[in-house]
C-alpha cells in the first residue's frame, strides 16, 4: 500500500510517499527555518503562508522522487493534530482534497504517533508493545506503545517541553534558532560542571517533567554576570544546561522502565537528535540489558516519512477521516482525531 503523506503542522512542510508504512519511497522537505530564525522563532502566520506557498510543490517533488504518478497512490494522510493551528489546517486541507479529487481515502495522522512511528522506518523489525520517551518542540511524554494505534502516557510536562526550553536558552545565550543544535554544538566545548542548576521534581508524579525552573535558573546566571561586569562561559552554561535536560529525561525514562518491565526503548521528536541524549540513552540501554531504537538523525526531526508511516496502521486500524475531517491545535496522543469533539 502506498501512501502520499504530508505534514505542515510547524515550520516544515513536508511530502513522502511510504509503502506498506516501512519504506520510505521519498522525503521531501522544505524548511522555512531559515525565516523564522530573523525573529527568534516560529512566526505562526508566516508559518502558514509558507505552508500555503509550498504544499502543492513538495507534494509533486514526493511523487517524483517515489517514481509514482497519482494513479499508484492507495491513499492521502496527512497531519491533522497538534500543532500551530493554521499550519497544521493547510496540511490537512490540502490531503482532504486531493484525496477527494483522486477518490482515495483520506488517513488523518497525530503529529507524535508520526513521531514515534519514525522508527518504525528505521528500524523493520521492530513492532509493539516498546517504551518510548518523546522529546520535541512542544512535548516531552513517556508513552508505552501497545500496539500501532494504542498508546497509554505515562508522564509528561507539566509547563516547558524539553525542545522549547532549548530554543529558549539559546536565544538567552545568544546562540540563535533553533535551539537544539545551536545548544548541543556549544555545549562540545564546555565544562558541564562549572555551573550548578537544579533537577526537577514533580511532587507525587516521579515520571513527569518540569524544564521552567531549569530554563529560569540559566536566564538568572546569565542577567546576573550581565549586571555584575562579568564574563559569562557560554559553552559551559550550555553544557550545564544540556546535562541538567538529558538527566531529568533519562531518569524518568528508567524508573518508567522498571515500573512497566519494558525490555524495549525508543526515542523519538527533534530532541532525539540531541548527541548527549544518544549517548545517555545507549549508556542506559547497556546497563539496563534492553534493546534501543534511536531513529537516524534525519527522522528526528518533522517529515512526512513518518506520517505516511503511522497513516499505513491507522487505515488498518479504520481510522478514515471524511472530507469533513477538522484539524485540531491540541490533542492527546491517546484521542482519536477521526471523531475528537463530535
Amino acid at each position: 500500500m502506498r501512501i502520499l503523506a504530508i505534514e505542515s503542522s510547524c515550520d516544515e512542510t513536508a511530502a513522502a510517499v511510504v509503502e506498506d508504512g516501512r519504506r520510505a519511497l521519498s522525503n521531501i522537505i522544505d524548511s522555512q527555518v531559515e525565516t523564522h530564525a530573523l525573529y527568534g522563532g516560529v512566526v505562526p502566520e508566516i508559518a502558514s503562508r509558507g505552508h500555503m506557498q509550498a504544499v502543492a510543490r513538495v507534494a509533486e517533488a514526493a511523487l517524483r522522487e517515489a517514481e509514482c504518478g497519482r494513479e499508484d497512490i492507495d491513499a492521502v494522510a496527512a497531519t491533522c493534530a497538534p500543532g500551530l493551528i493554521g499550519a497544521v489546517l493547510v496540511g490537512a486541507n490540502f490531503g482532504k482534497a486531493l484525496a477527494l479529487g483522486l477518490g482515495k481515502p483520506f488517513i488523518p495522522v497525530h503529529h507524535i504517533r508520526g513521531h514515534i512511528a519514525a522508527n518504525y522506518l528505521a528500524f523493520p523489525e521492530l513492532e509493539p508493545p516498546f517504551l518510548t520517551l518523546v522529546a520535541s518542540g512542544g512535548h516531552s511524554l513517556l508513552v508505552m506503545v501497545r500496539g500501532y494505534t494504542d498508546f497509554e502516557i505515562l508522564g509528561g510536562t507539566r509547563d516547558d517541553a524539553a525542545g522549547e526550553a532549548f530554543d529558549k536558552v539559546a536565544r538567552v545565550l545568544g546562540a540563535g534558532y533553533p535551539g537544539g543544535p545551536k545548544i548541543d554544538a556549544l555545549a562540545r566545548k564546555g565544562d558541564a560542571g562549572k555551573y550548578t542548576l537544579p533537577q526537577s521534581h514533580v511532587k507525587d508524579a516521579p515520571l513527569d517533567f518540569s524544564f521552567s525552573g531549569l530554563k529560569t535558573a540559566v536566564i538568572n546566571l546569565a542577567h546576573h554576570a550581565e549586571q555584575k561586569g562579568e564574563t559569562l562561559d557560554r559553552e559551559a552554561l550550555a553544557a550545564a544546561f544540556q546535562r541538567a535536560v538529558v538527566d531529568t529525561l533519562v531518569l524518568r525514562l528508567r524508573l518508567a522502565m522498571h515500573e512497566t518491565g519494558a525490555k524495549k526503548l525508543a526515542c523519538a521528536g527533534g530532541v532525539a537528535a540531541n548527541s548527549a541524549l544518544r549517548a545517555a540513552l545507549e549508556n542506559l540501554a547497556g546497563e539496563e540489558g534492553c534493546g534501543l531504537y534511536l531513529p537516524p538523525l534525519g527522522l528526528c526531526g518533522d517529515n512526512a516519512a513518518m506520517i505516511g508511516a503511522q497513516a499505513f496502521y491507522e487505515y488498518q486500524a479504520g481510522n478514515l477521516g471524511a472530507s469533513g475531517q477538522n484539524a485540531y491545535a491540541t490533542a492527546e496522543i491517546t484521542e482519536d482525531i477521526c471523531r475528537k469533539r463530535g
